[in-house]
């Protein structure tokens, strides 16, 4: 059985492009064009993953809205911000309601898909017993590599997809620097190299929300970044 995507744009013809693009994938898609319509139809069945924009009709904030009341119905669902809203603000905003990734309209196609996969093997891999997973310990750092989660010093670090593959090529080898385009190979994003830095930026961000003593991430100018050993 396909899984069940639900896709949350309020504007028609963008919603139709999304829902046909990601039906043609495999995926069983369903769009809608308001939050209200959005939370009537999933309190009747919630899908497997929502990708949500952030402006909806009249309500500036509706995709927040909406993914905080679905945070609250089901921890664990899926969430991606699809918007043309990419401020840091926004994101950090997106992310601390509990979306699991967050990206801006201009992605390509290719890029959403392997989003969307990479999410769904994350829930596969939550569902399997732990002893299943590939552990990667780092001094403080600890990386679950099938469920795609991070901690630091025992507290979870809510990192979106791209974020994590960004940590995992750089602690697995330590003490040496990896280029932006190495970063963007391994997350499957092809960005520029401020996008890059601003990703970085946001996971320093987050492991010091966590620690305010964090600093295991170096910037090699003109290089790339490195994890210290």
């Amino acid at each position: 059985m396909p899984r069940h995507v639900a896709i949350v744009e309020d504007e028609p013809l963008i919603r139709a492009n999304y829902v046909e693009a990601v039906g043609r994938i495999g995926y069983e898609v369903r769009g809608y064009g308001s939050r209200p319509e959005a939370e009537t139809a999933f309190a009747q069945r919630l899908p497997e993953l929502v990708i949500i924009d952030i402006g909806l009709g009249d309500e500036p904030e509706g995709g927040f809205e909406l993914c905080r009341s679905l945070r609250v119905r089901s921890p664990t669902l899926p969430i991606i911000f699809l918007t043309a809203r990419d401020s840091d603000f926004d994101v950090i905003s997106g992310l601390r309601l509990g979306a699991d990734d967050y990206l801006a309209k201009d992605v390509s196609f290719h890029q959403l898909a392997a989003r969307i996969s990479a999410l769904f093997r994350r829930m596969d891999a939550l569902r399997r017993p732990a002893e299943s997973d590939s552990i990667l310990e780092q001094g403080a750092l600890r990386i679950e590599s099938e469920r795609m989660r991070i901690s630091w010093n025992g507290q979870d670090v809510p990192l979106t997809v791209t974020e994590f593959w960004m940590v995992h090529t750089l602690v697995r080898f330590p003490g040496h620097v990896k280029s932006r385009d190495q970063l963007m190979r391994d997350a499957q994003v092809v960005v520029d190299d401020a996008t890059i830095t601003s990703h970085i930026k946001r996971i320093r961000k987050k492991f010091v929300a966590i620690d305010p003593a964090f600093d295991a991430i170096d910037t090699v100018h003109g290089a790339g970044y490195r994890w210290r050993s």
